[in-house]
């Protein structure tokens, strides 16, 4: 008997128990995490996604090397007959062996900080959580231990691109930019391989098959993942290295690539540039997301965290290396506000909700001790365990405002670069989708891991981003 074939038997017989007249919820195996079925609707959605996402990125990274980030331009060429899809295919830089060379040390380099130097951050920043750490409790029931080293890899590769730029001299400070489309191929070989591979490995050697999803639909179990945690050895976490590493660590080096672009091309960096880079790396540095804690490893954190994040997420400072803006003072000053009233949103939501559970609700959010309504569940070993849900602070106001706080920084990464060009919006409207679904997501996986409780919490906490709006 496969994985696959052992997991669906043990999914088969607990949903047969549910259904034989168990009415009580802590009695009932509730089915709780991603989606063990698929509908025609969602099984439409990842094969388009699989489908048009590559070339989706391959066209705005076009766009900006071919039309000066234009991106009606190519289409009203295509449609007039003036360009066709190969003329534009052979325009663009192909593969080159440099750019793997770099990607590989890159990488490697990434590995190697990951693996093999232990946090010490947690010792020297207060209130700083890292080192090894406890994750969440998974469907199955476990608790995975993480070696927490992430902000001292970033400082770590910072500090080494800065004092190569104004010391050694190794490689150009435009290095990124200036092999751009090759390595946008390198991403996607990577993207694609450890995406397989994860694939391969949840039905030959899956580290926790109890944490396995199995749909039966192959396109899906591709790009959704079947395998909780996937793991190589005790410590190498592809969720933990993919989510944090050759993308997010790698989006604020990008940005300054732009930046000294802009600075060879032009001979100064423009306010817009500085502001792009100030704000998204207030937000890289202290990024927490959902896709750690809740999703499977599949394409869509494989090939998304090497592609996907470090060629759309960057794009406004690579609109503002061909589009050079110098905002006005206000509108300076309006970004600027925008950003960091987000970024105090979307941090303080997280500080809270980390603190609450550090502290087991002994402590104190906005000066008063922090309410909650208190839930049980039931993981997949049969355990009944409880959980605390925050009802003050900013949790109190939505359930999801560090979302808000996050779109407002979005925002205001697009806002940087005026309004004559839709390219840098791009952004906003892919967050706002993607944090909406999210939204719905996540309380629908809350809806069926907590039943009645949450009733209860939606009840005392009615709105999800926006209070009285949404």
């Amino acid at each position: 008997m496969t994985t696959a074939d052992a997991v669906r038997k043990r999914h088969k017989g607990s949903s047969n128990g549910a259904r034989a007249g168990v009415k009580d919820h802590a009695e009932e195996p509730v089915q709780w995490g991603r989606a063990w079925e698929v509908d025609w609707f969602s099984l439409t959605g990842v094969i388009l996604l699989l489908c048009f996402a590559p070339f989706i990125v391959f066209f705005f990274i076009m766009a900006c090397d071919q039309y000066q980030c234009s991106i009606s331009h190519p289409l009203l060429e295509l449609y007039n007959g003036e360009a066709t899809l190969l003329t534009i295919w052979n325009r663009a830089p192909s593969f080159t062996w440099a750019a793997a060379k770099i990607y590989a040390i890159w990488v490697t380099f990434q590995v190697v900080l990951y693996m093999c130097v232990p946090d010490i951050m947690h010792k020297i920043l207060p209130g700083y959580v890292g080192g090894v750490q406890e994750g969440a409790r998974t469907p199955a029931g476990l608790i995975n231990k993480y070696e927490v080293n992430g902000l001292q890899c970033w400082i770590i590769t910072h500090v080494l691109w800065v004092a190569n730029a104004q010391y050694f001299h190794w490689f150009s400070p435009t290095i990124i930019i200036d092999n751009w489309i090759p390595l946008l191929w390198c991403t996607n070989i990577l993207g694609y391989a450890v995406s397989t591979l994860a694939f391969i490995k949840a039905y030959l050697f899956p580290t926790n098959p109890e944490d396995c999803k199995f749909t039966g639909n192959v396109f899906y179990n591709y790009m959704m993942g079947i395998e909780f945690n996937p793991r190589i050895g005790k410590w190498f976490d592809f969720k933990l290295f993919f989510n944090g590493r050759p993308g997010i660590v790698a989006w604020t080096l990008i940005n300054l690539s732009y930046a000294a672009k802009q600075q060879e091309l032009y001979g100064y960096v423009t306010n817009s540039m500085i502001l792009v880079n100030v704000l998204q790396v207030s937000h890289v540095c202290f990024t927490i997301t959902i896709d750690i804690c809740h999703d499977h490893f599949g394409w869509y954190l494989g090939w998304g965290d090497c592609v996907w994040l470090p060629f759309l997420y960057t794009l406004q400072g690579l609109y503002l290396v061909y589009n050079p803006i110098q905002l006005s003072t206000p509108h300076a000053a309006g970004v600027l506000i925008l950003g960091l009233v987000g970024y105090y949103i979307f941090r303080s939501t997280n500080h809270q909700k980390d603190l609450f559970r550090r502290t087991e609700g002994n402590c104190k959010i906005w000066g008063k001790k922090p309410t909650f309504i208190e839930c049980s569940y039931r993981s997949a070993d049969g355990g009944i365990h409880k959980s605390k849900l925050m009802t003050t602070g900013f949790w109190g106001v939505a359930r999801h405002m560090n979302y808000t706080g996050d779109l407002m920084g979005s925002l205001a990464y697009c806002l940087a670069c005026g309004g004559e060009h839709l390219l840098p919006y791009f952004y906003i409207v892919y967050m706002t989708i993607l944090l909406v679904h999210r939204c719905i997501r996540d309380e629908h996986r809350c809806s069926n891991k907590y039943s009645k409780d949450w009733v209860r919490y939606t009840a005392a906490v009615p709105y999800r981003l926006l209070p009285n709006i949404f």
